[in-house]
């Protein structure tokens, strides 16, 4: 169950990266299940990890990896089927060998590797079966396999998510690709997920660094399928600096202005795409809070509606319970609630105003408000001039199912 169409768009190659998707039949025989991502000599990386601290023992390598290579890593691996989290030091040492792996084919330092890992947490990881799967990775590299890889990296979701831009500045075309999966165990505390997301201009790794973690916080960091932050969150953005450009170093040109605002053009489309396909969801909810004192105070409102289970099961039976909002926004963490200032809108349906039901609202208004698959809340708070947007789902009989059997 997913909202909206999944097809993917045409997906442009970015000069100096390759990909090659596997099966390692980590979980599920004959299931591709490793992916390979090849940089060119020279490629700066940033990056974006969970803040869970059980984090998993391919973030903790790729941290480490990361800082030693000086941000030009020339290979990216990506496993499902098996989080290697909750894993010890049997598990670090897990994923530096098949960082080990690549490096020993690819004939460069395994600090030259980055491994990520999603799928069940707590049981080992396969090593040998990723071992022998490597030299078939690698011989799948091509600069046209996003598509393969973006499924590839998929886990519970039903379906791939992949993006792809082309912008020109100053007469000089460059190409944003990236791709991500998630679908469950989302809930932004930096990304929530994993994405690849690479372009061919030349930027510093600094700079990089600042317009990620910038492109994260208004998308990834915007989206909650079911509150729970994973293990192995991680969003990397290459730039291999193969469309000729000088490197970009001001955060003022012209080129960073453009590759900004196409980044958080890419990442807001991934991270809508993640909530769109959240498990067993039949709803894509926008919740929209203004007139807040501080965006903070916006987000907390917005986040305690979209974590509500009784507002995402409201939800999934298109019921109007507007009751369930008004309890949602009354325990958020705000100061001094006015609750007769508070309004409350389904579409632009005014529900509730003044503290109560508003004088105007039906409840045949209400049914034909959350009957759409698209809905947006929207809450007025009449106290400052500030806004926040997040991105959520419903909660259906298919989200206990799909985790009720995880691990069957």
């Amino acid at each position: 169950m997913a909202v909206g169409s999944g097809s993917l768009p045409t997906l442009h190659p970015v000069a100096g990266v390759r990909l090659g998707t596997v099966s390692a039949g980590i979980k599920t025989p004959g299931r591709k299940d490793l992916v390979l991502l090849e940089l060119a000599q020279g490629a700066h990386c940033a990056a974006v990890f969970t803040r869970n601290a059980f984090c998993a023992a391919p973030v903790t390598v790729a941290r480490e990896h990361l800082q030693r290579c000086q941000a030009q890593p020339r290979y990216l691996l990506v496993n499902t089927g098996n989080a290697n989290a909750g894993t010890g030091e049997r598990g670090v040492a897990a994923a530096r060998d098949t960082a080990a792996a690549v490096a020993a084919v690819a004939g460069v330092e395994p600090d030259q590797v980055l491994p990520f890992s999603t799928g069940v947490i707590g049981e080992p990881l396969p090593v040998h079966a990723i071992q022998q799967a490597v030299p078939a990775a690698f011989a799948a590299l091509t600069a046209d396999g996003w598509a393969q890889a973006a499924a590839g990296i998929m886990t519970t979701d039903t379906r791939p998510k992949a993006h792809s831009l082309r912008f020109t500045v100053a007469d000089r075309e460059y190409t944003l690709t990236g791709m991500a999966k998630g679908a469950g165990m989302i809930r932004p505390n930096m990304a929530t997920m994993l994405a690849y997301l690479a372009t061919d201009m030349a930027v510093a790794p600094d700079l990089l660094q600042r317009i990620l973690a910038a492109a994260v916080e208004s998308s990834f960091n915007r989206i909650t399928v079911d509150g729970d932050t994973s293990t192995n969150d991680a969003c990397v953005l290459a730039a291999t600096g193969l469309a000729g450009n000088p490197l970009v170093i001001d955060p003022d040109s012209p080129q960073c202005i453009a590759l900004r605002d196409a980044l958080e053009q890419l990442c807001l489309v991934l991270a809508q795409g993640l909530v769109r396909d959240g498990e067993g969801a039949s709803k894509f909810v926008t919740v929209q809070v203004n007139g807040g004192n501080s965006e903070q105070e916006c987000l907390d409102v917005a986040f305690t509606i979209a974590h509500s289970p009784l507002v995402k099961t409201a939800l999934f039976a298109s019921d109007p319970n507007w009751g369930r909002l008004l309890a949602a926004i009354g325990r958020a963490p705000l100061e001094r609630l006015q609750v007769d200032r508070v309004s409350v809108y389904l579409n632009e349906v005014l529900i509730a105003a003044g503290g109560c039901r508003a004088d105007s609202y039906t409840e045949e208004q209400g049914v034909a408000a959350m009957a759409p698959e698209e809905i947006t809340i929207r809450i007025e708070l009449d106290r400052g001039a500030s806004t926040a947007t997040v991105w959520t789902t419903d909660f259906s009989y298919d989200y206990v199912r799909i985790n009720a059997e995880y691990r069957s």
